[in-house]
């Protein structure tokens, strides 16, 4: 991903507050728009930056179970 993308992301979102980024979250996520999918890979960056080692655990354990009834 392009940095200036990056920054341009975390710009936009901070000042956000907690319910601002969980609306943005699921706007994303439901609009199910491509372009979209940038913005939420540099929010879920985050998010793994900021977690602990049982909290990236819980993560890949959601995301395992995710994958597998996505198909």
């Amino acid at each position: 991903m392009d940095l200036n993308l990056r920054k341009a992301i975390l710009a936009n979102v901070s000042d956000n507050n907690k319910e601002q980024l969980e609306a943005t979250i699921i706007d994303a996520i439901q609009s199910g728009e491509e372009k979209m999918l940038p913005g939420l890979g540099v929010l879920f960056e985050l998010i793994w930056n900021e977690s602990s080692e049982s909290e990236k655990t819980e993560m890949l354990d959601a995301l395992e179970q995710g994958v597998k009834q996505a198909h």
